[in-house]
């Protein structure tokens, strides 16, 4: 009667690890970079669901008042998923908070104790754990006698997300530097500190 070994041999072990490892070198950026090209559209998603609710409520109050006028908080208008109010900003809560969540900023210059302006900041919290900004400004940037309009969400002039992240790191940042300065829609790794791009994954 014939005898079988049974199992692998140490070779056959060895070939079948490096094939593992070469498919998880390749399949892994691959799938974290289709979920983050999938939450980058469903940012757009969001963000455009906020624009137009806005100009929607400017419209209603310049047919009500006679003036347009944007309203502090976007969100109290379109129903969003994970959306949380935050009174005020610190490293721990942002890293507490879950992933998904979306969040608007207080008001940075009633926060310095001036007469509240309107600069806020809107952000999205991915899979990497670290936040997607844009602007939103709803005080009065026009000199028109009927528009309190600020700038819509993402759309603060020159680049608004840049400004408004500069002006919230010269108000959190003890060592007297500026800080980075982020674009609307960019990833901020102030939290995580992860220097690497999003991978994309097309």
């Amino acid at each position: 009667m014939k005898k079988y070994n049974k199992g692998f041999t140490l070779l056959e072990l060895i070939i079948v690890t490096i094939v593992l490892g070469v498919l998880a070198v390749v399949a892994v950026p691959r799938y974290m970079g289709s979920v983050s090209n999938a939450e980058a559209s469903a940012e757009e998603n969001t963000v455009a669901s906020l624009r137009e609710a806005v100009e929607q409520y400017a419209t209603q109050k310049f047919l009500e008042t006679g003036r347009y006028e944007y309203p502090p908080n976007p969100f109290d208008y379109v129903e969003i998923d994970n959306f949380r109010t935050m009174s005020s900003w610190d490293s721990l809560s942002a890293v507490n908070l879950p992933i998904g969540s979306w969040i608007i900023s207080p008001d940075w210059d009633e926060l310095e104790g001036k007469d509240g302006m309107g600069p806020r900041d809107i952000a999205h919290k991915r899979r990497d754990g670290n936040f997607y900004w844009w602007s939103y400004y709803y005080g009065d940037l026009t000199e028109l006698d009927a528009d309190d309009r600020g700038a819509n969400v993402g759309l603060y002039p020159e680049n608004p997300a840049q400004w408004v992240q500069a002006e919230f790191d010269l108000f959190h940042d003890t060592d007297g530097e500026d800080g980075q300065w982020f674009a609307n829609g960019e990833r901020d790794t102030f939290i995580t500190g992860d220097p690497n791009p999003a991978t994309n994954g097309f």
